[in-house]
């Protein structure tokens, strides 16, 4: 046995100091575990927003591809509007945008909309007869994660 084992079990012990001593282990053993459980905790919520972060991130760098999809799709001439090539474009449009959506990735709200400085960043301003500042075109689509804006919208504001 080692010179502390011995002393312990050699020294008669009190009940009283027995008692302060097992309530003084079970105080330390108590803290321990919420410490345990508290870092857990950290490391969850820090893993979640790493989560988050990386996929706000790839869908940052995929919006680009959207946005020229969406433009070549506004030019197509209308002789081959019905093309089944078109249409297969467009399909692809539809099940990025589906995807997006099964991510929670959503489309901000913009054309009629009141202008949010949060959500939108205004490109040109159109002076009208009211006070209040109405978004009247989509420049280019913004999007969110929730609350977490990845782009803002780019648009056009008048006063009405």
């Amino acid at each position: 046995m080692t010179k502390k084992t011995d002393d312990i079990a050699a020294e008669p012990q009190e009940p009283n100091q027995l008692e302060q001593k097992l309530n003084e282990l079970t105080d330390a053993l108590q803290r321990e575990r919420a410490d345990a459980m508290n870092l857990r905790r950290r490391h969850d919520e820090e893993m979640a927003s790493l989560r988050g972060r990386v996929k706000t991130s790839v869908v940052a760098d995929l919006l680009p591809v959207i946005d020229n999809f969406e433009r070549a799709l506004k030019h197509v001439p209308d002789d081959i509007k019905d093309h089944d090539y078109i249409k297969g474009v467009q399909g692809v449009v539809k099940q990025f945008e589906k995807t997006l959506a099964d991510m929670g990735v959503e489309r901000i709200k913009t054309t009629g909309e009141p202008f949010d400085p949060k959500y939108h960043e205004a490109v040109s301003m159109e002076e009208g007869e009211g006070s209040q500042e109405i978004v009247s075109e989509e420049l280019q689509a913004g999007y969110k994660l929730g609350e977490d804006v990845i782009r803002h919208a780019m648009v056009r504001v008048t006063t009405k």
